[in-house]
Formats: structure tokens, sequence, C-alpha cells
């Protein structure tokens, strides 16, 4: 009887990690709802585009020929 009290009080790694990984995957998942909601950090901030306003673009901006 003391061999089958022994195995009961010991927890199975599978399921710990199984846990924790599901734990991991619901944290995951509410970070990212929240940040979703929140929107963007910065004003106007949605994503990077660049306007060319030079008409040559070897152009070194101010520097004499």
């Amino acid at each position: 009887m003391t061999s089958s009290a022994g195995r009961r009080s010991t927890p199975v790694p599978y399921a710990q990690l199984g846990g924790f990984l599901l734990l991991l995957v619901a944290l995951f998942a509410v970070s990212y709802g929240v940040g979703h909601l929140a929107g963007p950090v910065a004003p106007d901030m949605r994503g990077v585009t660049q306007r060319d306003d030079s008409p040559d673009p070897h152009d070194m901006g101010g520097m004499g020929h």
C-alpha cells in the first residue's frame, strides 16, 4: 500500500508541463488582446513609409558640388 501512496503524491511531469504551456498560451492571448485594444503606441503610427522629397535620389542634402 505504501507504493501506491508514493505514486499518487508524485506529480506527473508531463501534466505540469502541459499546464505551464497552457498558462503561457493564455497569457500571450490576453496580452495580444489588450495590445490590440490599446492601439498604436504613438499617434499616426501605421508603419514605415518613406517619402522621397528630393528629385535627385543621389543628392547629399546641402553638400556643395
